[in-house]
């Protein structure tokens, strides 16, 4: 049996604590949505909690163990309630998928200064982490695919919440460019455009007002929009997937 030094964080007794792990990873996650992830150190949380730098060692013994206390406290925001996972997969997935988009929305410090938390040093996944997959799982079990193709629709969704949210949701868009320095962007894409490298661009764009044209070509959907379009062209695909299964075309024959 090992000593509990040596034990993982999750599999640690939290005993009589003058702070609990919850109020410790509520205290870090504000720190870091407020100033960014690398300003949620052990003493400025132990401040923020009015406690000793070293009691809170007594119960996050490394900065690998606060990072899966965190993660694992916003693992619990992608959850969806019980009794409220629908039972299509379809469904689920999509109501993980928004649960998950809201959650990077709020933390978008979550997207790069977590990666490692759920690695042998943060002390694995937490009970959140383990039951996001639970529910995932749930999500995909009536698709009738194959374990690991089950295990690569999961990740397919994570990955596409995850890069959209990245790409679309934290990047400024072309609106963002100043009323004033519009002239000068016009100018330079026409400039471009003239020497006939770009062909496709150009036949997008057409002959009038180039950067109005780009800018209200990019703004034809709302981000909402895009991601909800995104969603439906990934599960296209998986639904044409499990339509093409041996025991699919096998139903149908005999129905």
């Amino acid at each position: 049996m090992a000593s509990e030094k040596s034990q993982l964080l999750w599999s640690r007794p939290a005993g009589r604590p003058k702070v609990t792990r919850e109020q410790i990873a509520t205290t870090a996650l504000a720190i870091a949505d407020a100033e960014g992830f690398e300003a949620a150190t052990m003493r400025r949380i132990a401040a923020d909690l009015g406690a000793g730098t070293m009691t809170l060692y007594h119960y996050v013994r490394s900065k690998a163990e606060l990072k899966a206390l965190m993660l694992d406290a916003i693992m619990a925001e992608q959850l969806v309630p019980p009794g409220e996972l629908p039972t299509d997969w379809r469904g689920a997935l999509t109501a993980l998928a928004y649960r998950t988009r809201a959650m990077f929305r709020r933390h978008p410090w979550a997207l790069t200064g977590l990666a490692e938390a759920a690695g042998a040093g943060g002390g694995g996944a937490g009970p959140h982490a383990l039951l996001h997959f639970e529910q995932s799982l749930a999500a995909v079990a009536s698709t009738g695919l194959p374990p690991q193709d089950r295990m690569d629709l999961i990740s397919a969704v994570d990955e596409y919440v995850a890069g959209f949210v990245l790409k679309t949701d934290l990047e400024p868009g072309l609106e963002s460019v100043p009323a004033e320095a519009t002239p000068q962007a016009t100018a330079y894409l026409d400039g471009l455009l003239s020497t006939g490298d770009y062909p496709h661009v150009a036949e997008l764009l057409g002959d009038g007002d180039r950067w109005a044209a780009l800018v209200r070509l990019g703004n034809a959907y709302s981000p909402d929009e895009r991601f909800d379009r995104g969603l439906r062209r990934l599960f296209d695909g998986v639904a044409a997937q499990i339509a093409a299964q041996p025991g699919e075309r096998s139903s149908r024959r005999s129905a």
